[in-house]
């Protein structure tokens, strides 16, 4: 099984809301004329409403089907990305100004960072030094008292900023991986605080990573005695090894594979990444390929399970369908609060 997956950089996100502004326009004017009134609500066709949600009053011929001027449930989601001066923080920032959410101006970075303007799209960002953390909430709060947090830092962070989170009541999804992974759903769980938690943001990728957690479950111990193999390469930047790497080799081991975690090689080198793994030159600052190779007892029997992602716009993409899911979770008061990858994905309402 080899599935190969290709996150081409992102456009402009200037360029693009501008194209959208653009079309919502035309189909308003396209519109308007050509509408006849119905009883109830009646949901526009998902490749006419680019990529947005919403529902309309209104019906008209097909080829004029549009939305009459409502105001876009996505638009009153803030979205304060925390980390956004770095490469993955960058990239969900923009997939949020694509996706039409609102992006807070203000973010925070690591305490050894000096304080800096990032420029996504037409927004400009603070970008603050965790030291001023309470000071930074306290001003976004006022004035997005529903904002959604997204974080993007360190691993050495993950902990202390989820506390913080749970402290000021703020949703957030947490996309850095490391930390304390049991205290920090600990954490949430008995803060009742709402949030998704993830090791990876790839939908694409958590589905496979569903796929394994179902057979597992399902046949454990349909590999035992096999040996299990697993390499992961990623960015140099990347300290810590792959969340996804772990999850997955959780799954083999109930498969009945004996493997321990620290058995997982980790690819750091570049010029290894490109000759061992075939990454991309023009990736190797952003990039994602594990194999894990599975072979029986007799070497008799291989499986091979891979899947290599370049770039980071698979991540961000959704990195921004689980900030829509927690903000609905809160909006609708949900009795549940810590989610992941995987509730998104069942929930079926991804862009």
């Amino acid at each position: 099984m080899s599935a190969r997956v290709i996150g081409m950089p992102l456009q402009s996100s200037a360029s693009l809301l501008q194209n959208q502004r653009q079309c919502n326009a035309e189909l308003h004017r396209q519109c308007v004329g050509n509408v006849r009134p119905v009883a109830s609500p009646v949901a526009i066709p998902r490749r006419l409403h680019m990529k947005r949600s919403f529902t309309c009053k209104c019906v008209a011929n097909v080829d004029t089907l549009q939305n009459v001027p409502l105001k876009s449930t996505l638009t009153s989601i803030p979205v304060m990305v925390n980390g956004c001066a770095g490469n993955m923080g960058r990239a969900v920032a923009e997939a949020a100004l694509i996706a039409g959410l609102q992006l807070v101006p203000l973010s925070l970075t690591s305490p050894d960072l000096k304080d800096q303007k990032v420029h996504i799209g037409d927004v400009e960002v603070d970008v603050r030094s965790a030291s001023e953390k309470e000071t930074v909430f306290d001003s976004v709060l006022q004035k997005y008292p529903n904002v959604v947090v997204v974080d993007f830092t360190v691993p050495s962070a993950v902990n202390q900023n989820a506390e913080l989170y749970c402290k000021m009541g703020v949703p957030f999804v947490m996309g850095t991986t490391g930390g304390d992974r049991e205290r920090l759903f600990d954490l949430v769980q008995k803060s009742n605080n709402y949030a998704v938690i993830s090791p990876q943001m790839g939908k694409q990728v958590v589905a496979f990573q569903a796929a394994m957690e179902i057979m597992a479950e399902q046949f454990p111990g349909a590999f035992s005695g096999y040996t299990l193999k697993v390499t992961e390469s990623h960015q140099s930047s990347k300290i810590d090894t792959s969340g996804t790497a772990k999850a997955i080799v959780s799954s083999f081991q109930r498969l009945g594979v004996s493997f321990k975690l620290d058995q997982i090689e980790k690819v750091r080198d570049p010029t290894e990444q490109i000759q061992k793994m075939g990454v991309p030159e023009e990736y190797l600052g952003g990039h994602a390929f594990h194999t894990y190779s599975v072979t029986s007892p007799d070497h008799t029997v291989a499986f091979q399970f891979q899947h290599n992602v370049c770039g980071r716009s698979i991540y961000a993409q959704g990195t921004i369908d689980a900030v829509i899911f927690l903000a609905r979770k809160v909006q609708l008061k949900a009795e549940m609060r810590l989610y992941n990858m995987i509730d998104v994905l069942r929930e079926g309402n991804m862009r």
